[in-house]
């Protein structure tokens, strides 16, 4: 797929594109279809119910019932809202989810927006996300979903900086923002989860705050906040929000897979048989459905504790790993 960007703007290069996002938002639709069925099975396993089992064999038409449900509820209009914001607000928070999709190199091959600075290209467009969180709980005139909205601003402004820092580390042992010169780089030596396993903690606990998962879901936070920014959202717009949740768990694994893991590289040449979506595959879906065992382990941290973690904690912490990697490319430099 790299071919089409030195493609000239043909009709058939125009299809090629949309085939190719289609195929790309029908992935991302199961994926989130069949990963909110695994994380009701999985909690219910460890919290000892028996989870979906009803609706098609095994309760796999479960979360296909569900979202058919949303489709056809009501979709409640607010007088003191803010009607334009309010109903952009979902869009706004989905669509960067569904992008951010295109930069991600699945194989060698395989790479729908192969960009010299896809990595900050994914941060950037990532952000972008927060501001439909913020729209959504401003718009909604609703103290509940203002104080989630303004969570998921402290959030973004705390948790984002020790990410992108944590990530220098691999960039600069790499020396490129290319996410597929990124794993190349790891087939010429490692992985980089060796080298940079302090930067892959750090970046591993922002990330959690980034997606707004356990401990981290303070902007919904159903005990306190009756969802937080969602609470006036239903039908349709209410699912926007969640597939914009659940596609950026996927994306997240996928960058971790990437930056750590060496993306579609086998974890010994002896395995190089297996085709390399196969291994890309399995190491973004694990880091994407890790954050469901800690839902079942770990309760919400206070509000407080989180802002001291960031800047007390990671960002120190990000800046130590940061130094460590400088020295190290100097000392394997000289």
């Amino acid at each position: 797929m790299r071919e089409w960007l030195q493609a000239p703007p043909t009709w058939e290069t125009w299809l090629g594109y949309v085939v190719a996002s289609l195929l790309l938002l029908g992935f991302g639709l199961f994926f989130v279809t069949y990963s909110i069925f695994v994380q009701r099975k999985l909690l219910g396993w460890m919290q000892s119910r028996v989870g979906p089992n009803r609706v098609g064999p095994w309760g796999l038409l479960q979360t296909v019932a569900d979202t058919l449900k949303l489709l056809v509820k009501e979709n409640v209009q607010l007088n003191k809202a803010d009607r334009v914001l309010f109903i952009i607000a979902p869009i706004i928070a989905f669509v960067p989810a569904f992008v951010v999709l295109a930069v991600i190199p699945y194989t060698s091959s395989l790479v729908f927006s192969d960009f010299n600075v896809g990595l900050l290209l994914y941060f950037g467009i990532a952000g972008l996300s927060t501001l439909g969180v913020i729209t959504g709980g401003w718009a909604s005139n609703n103290k509940w979903s203002l104080i989630g909205a303004m969570r998921a601003a402290a959030m973004m402004i705390s948790y984002e900086i020790p990410l992108v820092l944590a990530v220098l580390g691999v960039v600069l042992l790499s020396g490129s923002l290319n996410l597929s010169h990124i794993v190349e780089a790891q087939a010429r030596s490692h992985w980089f989860i060796l080298p940079q396993i302090l930067g892959f903690v750090i970046f591993f606990i922002a990330s959690l705050a980034e997606l707004n998962r356990t401990p981290f879901d303070f902007s919904e936070a159903e005990s306190e906040l009756i969802a937080g920014y969602q609470v006036e959202y239903s039908g349709f717009r209410f699912a926007f929000f969640m597939l914009g949740e659940y596609l950026y768990l996927f994306a997240m694994g996928s960058l971790t897979a990437v930056l750590y893991f060496g993306g579609w590289l086998p974890p010994h040449p002896a395995l190089a048989f297996v085709p390399g979506i196969v291994w890309f595959l399995l190491k973004a879906l694990f880091f994407a459905f890790v954050p469901f065992w800690l839902q079942a382990t770990l309760p919400r941290m206070r509000i407080d504790l989180l802002m001291t973690m960031s800047w007390k904690v990671l960002l120190p912490l990000a800046l130590v790993n940061l130094a460590l990697t400088v020295g190290l490319k100097t000392i394997s430099v000289a």
